[in-house]
């Protein structure tokens, strides 16, 4: 019989022991098609913890929502109704982002999730929110092919990064091609 001792450090059981203390996490999404793999990834990491999950959408510049040569919400065919929405006034668009958000609550199956449209700085409202809300834990995705380059070299991934106390989730993200 052969045994086997798995030393940890205090830093490891440091570590632990606060995962167990994590309550809630904040989920940010934004409108790119990766959306759906920020959501479901922060989901699993925060049901793993038995954590509340809250999703959070952060309007900022109604005229990035209503431009007809881009349009932020793509990719969402089996989510929105894209022609039903007004995008056009402040009460459509938000009146979007809470269908928006509670498509995604559907899609993970769990009626207990919280959804939140705030407006503002992307940063910023991500920051506030969080400190509001009490979030142990800030799931956020990075869309860049080299996601570590993303973090480091600007976003909205960096400037929540760089300005938090509270720990981040950071999913890398790929477009597609």
């Amino acid at each position: 019989m052969i045994s086997t001792k798995i030393k940890l450090n205090k830093s490891h059981l440091l570590i632990t022991e606060k995962m167990k203390n994590i309550k809630k996490v904040l989920i940010a999404l934004d409108y790119d098609q990766s959306a759906k793999q920020v959501a479901e990834q922060g989901f699993s990491m925060a049901k793993a913890m038995g954590a509340e999950v809250i999703l959070l959408h952060v309007i900022t510049d109604m005229v990035y929502y209503a431009s007809t040569e881009y349009s932020p919400i793509v990719g969402f065919t089996g989510f929105m109704d894209q022609s039903l929405m007004q995008l056009d006034t402040k009460e459509g668009l938000e009146k979007a982002t809470l269908q928006f958000l509670e498509k995604f609550k559907k899609h993970l199956g769990d009626e207990d999730i919280q959804t939140v449209v705030k407006n503002g700085d992307f940063s910023k409202t991500i920051l506030q929110t969080a400190k509001d809300l009490h979030a142990d834990v800030i799931a956020i995705g990075t869309h860049s092919r080299k996601w570590l380059e993303d973090v480091v070299m600007g976003s909205v991934t960096q400037e929540v990064l760089h300005h938090t106390t509270i720990p981040l989730f950071i999913i890398p993200t790929r477009k597609k091609d």
